[in-house]
């Protein structure tokens, strides 16, 4: 429990704490509409649906205000150097954001239906013939004082929908958070970036609708003085008097006020900076100053920026205006800090990268002079888990395909400080692990690799980084060339004297292994990598941290974009 805790326990008491919120708001709001003195006639209409409708619309309101926060980047880079007990929980804050979302879309689920049955309510109240209480209390009122906001019996349902502002902003906010949700699942992200990138700006239309959807007032109680006049309960079977005994004189109502802007307001105001201030920053010359094609279609574009500053693992948003103005797209920066330049690796998987690999002339051969280079414009860089490797003594590194990236600036950047002596190093040892599905994939990075590996040797630190390259896409054939020159000095696939292992892993001989050699140590295990894999390293962290708080502990960190 105790090694769970250390790993999940702050994550878990956050989630909890959101979700109570929501279920005491749900609860709170629930009651006042059920039990309320103020809407007793409006639940003589319209019954339970009126309670919930109105519960799930104040969580909605509380989730409207969080959604934005987690795509804040500048707001949480900001609180990761300045909040050094919850950076963690700042690097899951795209899981967050989904997790709200999902419950934004839960409540409108909610919402929706209550008010199917409320409008079907106000329509059947208008329609007795008899003078029920539900009659009476329809027609009461002028411009400004109704209950029923369904004031003629023969009122078309879909006139009252596509004509009323609660009815089109409603339409907008759920088509709008429809498209959003359906279009960032996994396989839209992954096999049309530009619909869900495109799509999910949407959000403008979801905020604006949201703030106005309240404005036509259509939940209606009784008013202050009309409670003060008016005892629902001791004159709700004199209806029929109703302004002609002084006990009973005729109700007024009105509409709750709109709400929803000011829980709102402020997130969407800090959002608005966030993007000017990326906005501003993003019109920074930048100048590419080389281009690198590599093996397995690996792009490399090193850049220059002034006053660009960056730590490891970080990571920017880089536009081709040549390809598309509105598109961003998220790389991990591959350089350290101490180099001159800074640069990213681009694997060609999509539209976008196929575009940005022709307009750098990654399938020409000739040199192309600067000038002809496209122009590039980089928003960043942004924090991520990948930072926290300078904090442990011992550190895991895990990427699988490209997801080695990030341990490209990080591998570069603790060799400079070793190399140089730094005194505020703490890191001493490092397990890297590898994983790719085709020997290609190793080419671009083994020359980093390669050498780390003889200045380590000509240094005589060969253990100060530990290092496993796994093929997992084998056949017959590659593991019988492969059985043929296991003899030989070097790798046949990379070059290097450590051997390329096939398969996977087996990750709990070498957590035993690492936990074996580390005792009494916080040991930083850090992953880019598939939900697959992050969920087996976490669970190995879990299984292999000790319950003692002087024994060995693995803290899993995984990137998020």
């Amino acid at each position: 429990m105790g090694n769970w805790l250390v790993n999940e326990g702050v994550s878990i008491f956050v989630i909890l704490v959101w979700l109570g919120i929501n279920a005491f708001l749900f609860v709170n709001f629930f009651n006042v509409y059920e039990a309320g003195e103020k809407f007793y006639y409006t639940r003589e209409l319209l019954g339970s649906a009126l309670a919930w409708a109105r519960a799930p619309a104040a969580c909605l309101n509380f989730n409207c205000m969080l959604i934005l926060l987690p795509v804040c980047r500048n707001l949480l880079s900001f609180l990761r150097g300045s909040c050094g007990c919850c950076r963690r929980q700042l690097d899951r804050n795209i899981s967050f954001h989904k997790l709200v979302a999902y419950m934004i879309a839960l409540h409108t689920a909610i919402h929706i239906i209550a008010h199917l049955f409320n409008f079907e309510r106000f329509m059947t109240s208008q329609g007795y013939e008899n003078e029920t209480l539900n009659n009476v209390l329809s027609k009461l009122g002028n411009d400004e004082s109704y209950l029923n906001p369904i004031r003629d019996p023969n009122t078309n349902p879909t006139k009252v929908a596509f004509t009323t502002l609660a009815g089109l902003s409603g339409i907008a906010i759920t088509l709008a958070l429809i498209l959003m949700i359906t279009t960032s699942t996994e396989i839209i992200r992954r096999s049309y970036f530009e619909v869900f990138w495109y799509t999910h700006h949407l959000f403008v239309i979801f905020f604006a609708g949201l703030v106005i959807h309240g404005v036509g007032r259509i939940v209606r109680g009784q008013t202050e003085g009309s409670l003060h006049n008016h005892n629902a309960t001791f004159c709700k079977d004199k209806y029929m008097e109703w302004g002609n005994i002084r006990q009973c004189p005729v109700p007024v109502f009105s509409g709750n006020p709109p709400m929803t802007w000011k829980w709102v307001v402020g997130p969407m105001f800090l959002y608005v900076c966030e993007r000017l201030v990326r906005f501003c920053r993003s019109h920074q010359k930048v100048v590419i100053t080389k281009v690198v094609t590599h093996p397995s279609k690996v792009l490399e574009l090193q850049m220059k920026k002034r006053g660009f500053k960056m730590e490891v693992g970080q990571y920017v948003f880089v536009q081709c205006s040549k390809i598309s103005r509105l598109e961003w797209h998220p790389f991990t920066l591959t350089s350290s800090p101490e180099e001159d330049h800074f640069s990213i690796h681009v694997r060609i998987v999509g539209d976008w990268t196929d575009s940005l690999f022709k307009v750098c002339g990654g399938d020409q051969k000739e040199f192309r002079e600067a000038w002809k280079l496209p122009s590039i414009t980089v928003d960043g860089p942004f924090g991520t888990a990948s930072e926290d490797v300078f904090l442990y003594e011992t550190a895991v590194l895990v990427g699988a395909g490209i997801g080695v990236t990030p341990f490209a600036s990080i591998l570069k950047s603790v060799w400079y400080k070793y190399t140089h002596s730094d005194p505020n190093l703490k890191l001493k040892k490092i397990y890297f692990y590898w994983l790719c599905r085709e020997t290609s994939a190793f080419e671009w990075f083994a020359d980093l690799l390669q050498s780390l590996e003889s200045q380590m040797l000509e240094r005589g630190n060969a253990n100060f980084l530990s290092y496993n390259i796994y093929l997992t896409g084998w056949d017959e054939n590659q593991a019988t060339h492969f059985a043929m020159h296991h003899e030989a000095q070097t790798d046949v696939i990379t070059g290097l004297k450590q051997k390329t292992l096939y398969g996977r892993p087996n990750w709990e001989n070498e957590f035993k292994n690492i936990a074996t050699n580390h005792p009494s140590t916080n040991v930083g295990v850090f992953l880019c990598g598939p939900q697959a894999l992050a969920k087996t390293l976490n669970k190995m962290s879990i299984a292999h941290s000790s319950a003692d708080p002087r024994g060995v502990h693995f803290i899993f960190n995984k990137e998020n974009f």
